[in-house]
């Protein structure tokens, strides 16, 4: 097996783009290249699938993606995150407690 760096590097940026979507989507504070916020994590998801998009495209050109089935797998997992991850955490967030209670709440 021969490791390709700039696979390395594709799958890297592609999966590292997961969540930072989701964190941004369910507005969860965590750190990304722009701040804590969830419209910098969203940001940050989208650099990173243009870091893999540009990379992917330099090293085979962006037309062969229809026979990378991981590749196009891992694509089409981000876009339904994108365009239905709200809906499901507004769907289950109300119904479930959180797994660590706020101890330090006085309610």
């Amino acid at each position: 097996m021969n490791l390709n760096p700039l696979d390395f590097l594709t799958g890297f940026f592609l999966m590292n783009a997961m969540p930072h979507l989701i964190f941004g989507i369910i507005r969860l504070r965590f750190l990304s290249l722009f701040g804590f916020s969830a419209v910098g994590n969203l940001l940050y998801a989208l650099v990173n699938v243009g870091a893999a998009g540009a990379i992917y495209h330099h090293q085979y050109d962006i037309a062969s993606i229809k026979q990378d089935g991981i590749l196009l797998g891992a694509l089409a997992m981000i876009l339904i995150y994108a365009i239905t991850g709200r809906f499901f955490v507004s769907l289950f967030q109300a119904r479930h407690k959180p797994v660590m209670p706020d101890y330090f709440n006085e309610d």
